[in-house]
Parts: C-alpha cells; structure tokens; sequence
C-alpha cells in the first residue's frame, strides 16, 4: 500500500454538510479490495426516471469502466452507480472488460434494471486485474440498505491517497421552484484532466433531459476541471457524472428538455460554481502540496490559448518546484509561456506574483524587489498573473506545488 499521506495544510477544518437530494441513496461497504480497515466500495441507487450526463478522459489507454460509462452514456438515463477504490481496472485486458461486466449484471439484479441504466467507476493502481466476486456479492445488500444522508461516506469510499473528502453543495431555482445540487469527487494525483476529474459524481434532484444537461456539462468542464491540475498527468480513469432524478416535479419543477431554455440560468451558474469548488478542492489536496496556486493568464488570442499557457505554468516541474522551495524565479514563468506553443510578445509581456509586478516590457520591472517577493513566496496561497500582450482574452487554472513529498507518495505507490 501507498504510504499515507499527511494531511493537507488546506484540509477543511469542517466538512459541508450535504442535505439528501430526493431520488438517490447511498451505501458503503469494506471490501478488501487494496485497503484494509476502510470503506472501497459505494453504491448509488437512483429512482426511476433520473437522467444522466458525463464527461469520460481522453486518454487512448482508458479503463474499461470509462468504456463502459462510454455505451451507457448513449442512453442518458440511470438507476445504480457502482465505484471501487484501490484498483483501477485499466490496463487489464479482457479480464477487465469481464469485471465490469460482472459488476454490471450484479448492479442490475440490486434494483432490478436493464444494463443500460448501470454506470461503473475504478479508481486506484493501474495494470493489476480486479477481481469483482469481492463486492458484487454485496450489491444486493447494499442497494437495499442505501440511505438518502450519505454524502459524506460515500465520498470516503472512493478515497485513494486523497487526505480528505472532496464535497460540494448548491441551491438554485428553475422558474419558482428551489432545486439542490450535490456533488462530490476524489483526486490528489496523477491529475491533469482532460475532460473532468479523476472521479466526480454530482446528484440534482431538478427535472432536466439528458441532453440539456450533457450540454451544461460540457460547457462548464472547461473552466472548471479542465483548468485545474496537479501533476500534469492525465489519467485512464477520469469520469464525471451529473445525474438528474426529476424529483423536483412533485414541487412544480416543468421539466427542462431545451438547452435554450432561459429557465436554466440559475441552475447552469449553480452547477458551475460547484463545479468549479470541487476543482480547487482537489488542486489544494494535491499529493505533498505545501502552496496553493492560481495562476491567471490576460492578453491572449483566445480563452483555450489562455487556458493552454496557464496549464503550461501550472505543469512546469521546474516552476512548481521553485514555488515550492519560495523562490521568486520569474524566469520559469516566461519559459513555461514560451513553450505553451500559444501566441505571447515578448516584448509585451508582464508578470505579477500577488500584487508585485516583476516583468514588464519584456524585461525586468524595474521596481522589482528580490527581497519582497521572496516574502510574497512564503504565503500558503499564491496567485501568479501574466499578460501575454497577444490580444484580449484570459483564463485561469489552480495547481499546487511540487515538494519532496510528492515524490515519496509516488515512489512508495505500489509498495
């Protein structure tokens, strides 16, 4: 087993506490699938008629319960949601493929649906086959005994070297009805999304077609997980998932089937602002954070260029460790600008650490102060900002730093 991280100096001192959402239940269970003494399995049971929506990784070596997230997806409603932690089921052959179709024959007998309404999602050590008869005998179980106020448990569960559950919460209103949104995710490495984050499910009890909301999804991945990362690494697992259990027309909510519709307002900013919480959650549990950065690109060409130099700053090895040791080493931010690919004027550029700027006109500010801005680095949190001089647009991404102790969680991963 990995060794056990310690705790993030950005661990919440108290946890959200997250209201049932009407549709959906949640149960746990201690499976022994890599962790002992812990939850590794949690089970979501949702009620007829709730809709489904995702984002799946991009990576050419996915897991084969993004492959299956993948063919459900087409159909865009759901009943049963099953995660594991501890083995990610991604590299392993048709032995995988066999797992998660055993995973999915024992969901559906749990609440009685077709295959199609089951999604499935692995979270842990890649290559290693997993062998489902140690929990899909207790789905049954657990669909029975699942529970609406179980946020907090089920999102233990799917904990890998996470330091602490990632949850979120948001209300908002569709005409003149009130609608909750929950949500909750784990991830603290290998993480540099390239459609979500490592897991993330998020519960609504709003009346919402799945296309509608397939399109929310899409729209907000971007400036939310996509412009978050910690290490650079995209992983073969990462699934979001937004379910929709249409529990709000028993209160007056008219169901949403128009992506167009002015009644999605609320809701749309709503889930955005969760989702975008849950991505600096995971940023400020990054495995051995010791900073918390946000790095704000202005001047550029386009937001996806903005986006693009930022997450080149973010995922620079040799910027992320001058952060960590507190050096002020601008020169790192203009490399990793250079070698975004993205359009930047050399002799325009400037850059900010907080409120010092550092370079201007392509060169040295001249009231820049080596001593200040070394005192600025001793902060916990801190924001690097950048005109490219390249145009109008601008973006911003959160990572975090990367110390000695990131290097232990990984090189001890397996052991």
């Amino acid at each position: 087993m990995a060794k056990t991280s310690k705790a993030s100096p950005f661990a919440p001192a108290t946890l959200p506490k997250l209201a049932p959402i009407d549709g959906v239940r949640f149960a746990t269970a201690e499976a022994g699938i890599r962790y002992q003494n812990r939850t590794d399995v949690m089970v979501a049971v949702m009620e007829e008629g709730t809709t489904a929506a995702g984002v799946l990784t991009q990576s050419k070596t996915c897991s084969a319960p993004v492959l299956w997230c993948r063919k459900s997806l087409k159909g865009g409603t759901a009943r049963i949601l099953v995660v594991n932690s501890g083995n990610a089921n991604a590299f392993t052959g048709m032995k995988g493929r066999a797992a998660v179709e055993a995973t999915a024959e024992a969901a559906a007998q749990a609440v009685g649906c077709k295959d199609k309404d089951v999604y499935i999602a692995s979270t842990g050590v890649i290559g290693e086959p997993l062998d489902p008869a140690k929990f899909t005998h207790l789905l049954a179980g657990l669909a029975t005994k699942a529970v609406p106020d179980a946020f907090e448990a089920a999102a233990r569960a799917i904990m890998t070297t996470d330091t602490y559950p990632k949850l979120a919460t948001r209300t908002a209103l569709i005409g003149d009805t009130p609608v909750a949104i929950n949500g909750f995710c784990k991830g603290a490495g290998m993480i540099a999304p390239d459609m979500a984050t490592m897991l993330c499910f998020i519960f609504t009890d709003a009346a919402i077609a799945a296309d509608v909301l397939q399109d929310l999804l899409n729209e907000h991945v971007k400036t939310t997980f996509n412009s978050m990362t910690i290490d650079g690494d995209t992983s073969t697992s990462d699934t979001c998932l937004v379910f929709a259990t249409g529990a709000a027309t028993a209160r007056g909510q008219k169901p949403i089937t128009k992506s167009k519709s002015k009644r999605l307002k609320d809701f749309s900013n709503a889930l955005q602002d969760l989702m975008r919480d849950l991505a600096i959650q995971v940023a400020k549990d990054g495995e051995g954070i010791s900073k918390f950065v946000t790095f704000i690109v202005e001047g550029a060409e386009t937001e996806a260029a903005a986006r693009k130099i930022a997450l080149s700053c973010a995922n620079s090895p040799i910027l992320k460790t001058a952060i960590a040791g507190e050096d002020p080493n601008w020169g790192r931010v203009v490399m990793a600008v250079g070698k975004s690919g993205e359009a930047a004027d050399r002799d325009q550029l400037a850059i900010w650490f907080g409120e010092h700027c550092v370079a201007r006109h392509g060169e040295r500010a001249e009231e820049y102060d080596e001593a200040t801005v070394a005192q600025y680095m001793k902060n916990a949190e801190i924001t690097i900002r950048i005109n490219a001089g390249a145009g109008t647009a601008a973006g911003t991404v959160w990572t975090c730093d990367l110390t000695h102790d990131y290097v232990s969680i990984n090189a001890d991963y397996r052991s």
